[in-house]
């Protein structure tokens, strides 16, 4: 069973006996069904009766029933209600648009509004730079979706995607000040999302591509970035590989070993795994293979993917065309974003000497963590109950902060690369092992870096 999660956590109102002991033996209960109780209060007190909530962390919906039954199970204890703390935490949305001026008068108002705010539209259509600076787009990014990919939970839809979007959303504010606001599209064709998100440009200074399958969103981060004079970011592409990278950089230097000299194998070729691939090569790694479930891609196999033949032709150089399992033997680094359980410990102690596994498929690993790390030196995963988690929120806030701040029309990979090296140094030598190679993304220091890694690259590029 899974570890206990904050992501599945509940408050259990209870009526229990008004004995000395019937806090501590519901404590009991509930732990020993494995659940993680985090807190424990006192509701009301009555002569024969207590009413008291606990908070707690459990697995899964029947993890949770585990945990009823055990404290129901209990003499004259009655579990009376039960709140579910993540959907508490969602009722009515998790953002909102609150004014940055006030408007207690009508003076106020007269600048805020009309007539006083017809000077700023005339300012703007007679210089359209101008929007950068009068309008919210200085600091505006469109988080947008087809609702097609998100999370481990495939096509969705819009709509129930929105918690996600909202949620990325609140990232951006909460990490680096950037207003973003959802953009749920209840379309999946290619060139409606693209005109889409054109007509929607005026507002934004950059757009955040989120949760598209590929290989759509290949085409449409291709298309816009070209057809658009903000910057347009894949997060599930680049995001990862910029976080991956980094975190590469501390595993690396952790067990003395050189970029260009390790062999990588990375499992999986859609979007994440792609990006991956590209800033690694673009990083001097040149032994790398990338696997799909059939096995490795290979210069011997002609595919209609474009990507998958682009790998082809870029990856692979000496022509391995055997499976996952026997890919990752003698190899330096393992790089999973695809699918869970495809490696067992066994498979791992066939790697080289001092490995590295980042095993990111969510929420189950290619590999089981633990049976990693009994033959690796080195191991991250993309969740937080593990150490070294590689999380897209080292790196996407920071970033957009950095174009933002320097009126950046496009994204580079000297940008990416920046990120990195950014979020790599936050993790100084002195603190760096083996289970610490990645800072926290609570790390107030890691988004700055990054937004001044980002500024400072894109202000030079400017003035090439």
């Amino acid at each position: 069973m899974p570890n206990p999660s904050p992501g599945y956590s509940m408050v259990l109102r209870i009526e229990a006996p008004a004995s000395f002991t019937s806090t501590s033996e519901i404590t009991t209960a509930a732990s020993g069904a494995g659940a993680q109780v985090t807190a424990l209060d006192v509701v009301e007190s009555h002569a024969e009766s207590v009413i008291v909530d606990i908070s707690c962390n459990v697995s899964n919906a029947e993890h949770r029933d585990e945990v009823l039954d055990a404290i129901n199970a209990l003499d004259g204890v009655a579990v009376h209600h039960i709140s579910d703390r993540t959907f508490l935490i969602h009722l009515g949305g998790k953002i909102e648009v609150t004014p940055r001026v006030s408007l207690r008068n009508r003076d106020d108002l007269s600048r805020a509004y009309t007539p006083g705010v017809a000077r700023v539209c005339t300012a703007i259509h007679e210089n359209p730079d101008d929007a950068r600076r009068l309008t919210i787009k200085r600091n505006t990014v469109a988080v947008v979706t087809d609702g097609t990919a998100v999370l481990g939970l495939g096509d969705i839809g819009p709509a129930a995607a929105l918690p996600v979007m909202e949620g990325k959303a609140a990232l951006f504010k909460a990490f680096a000040e950037v207003d973003a606001w959802p953009v749920c599209l209840d379309t999946t064709d290619t060139e409606e999302i693209i005109r889409t998100v054109k007509a929607l440009a005026p507002v934004y200074g950059g757009v955040n591509l989120e949760d598209i399958a590929a290989p759509r969103c290949f085409e449409i981060e291709a298309r816009l970035r070209e057809e658009l004079d903000i910057p347009v970011f894949h997060d599930d592409q680049h995001g990862t590989a910029i976080v991956t990278l980094a975190a590469l950089y501390n595993a690396l230097r952790e067990v003395g070993k050189n970029v260009g000299d390790v062999k990588v194998v990375v499992s999986g070729v859609g979007a994440a795994g792609n990006a991956i691939v590209q800033l690694l090569l673009a990083n001097g790694v040149a032994n790398v293979i990338a696997c799909s479930r059939h096995g490795a891609i290979h210069a011997g196999e002609t595919y209609t993917d474009p990507h998958r033949q682009w790998l082809a032709e870029n990856t692979n150089k000496n022509n391995f065309s055997g499976s996952l399992r026997d890919a990752v033997e003698g190899a330096d680094v393992f790089i999973g974003v695809s699918a869970p359980n495809l490696l067992s410990g066994e498979d791992i102690a066939t790697m080289a000497d001092d490995a590295v596994v980042f095993a990111m498929a969510n929420p189950d690993p290619e590999v089981d963590p633990v049976e990693a790390a009994k033959h690796a030196a080195v191991v991250a995963t993309g969740r937080s109950d593990y150490p070294n988690q590689i999380n897209n929120v080292l790196a996407f806030p920071g970033l957009f902060r950095g174009l933002l701040d320097a009126g950046a029309t496009d994204i580079t990979e000297d940008m990416l690369v920046a990120a990195a090296q950014a979020i790599a140094d936050c993790v100084d030598d002195e603190e760096r092992n083996p289970n610490f190679i990645v800072p926290s993304v609570f790390d107030p220091a890691v988004s700055q870096a990054v937004a001044d890694a980002v500024e400072t690259t894109a202000r030079s590029q400017s003035r090439r």
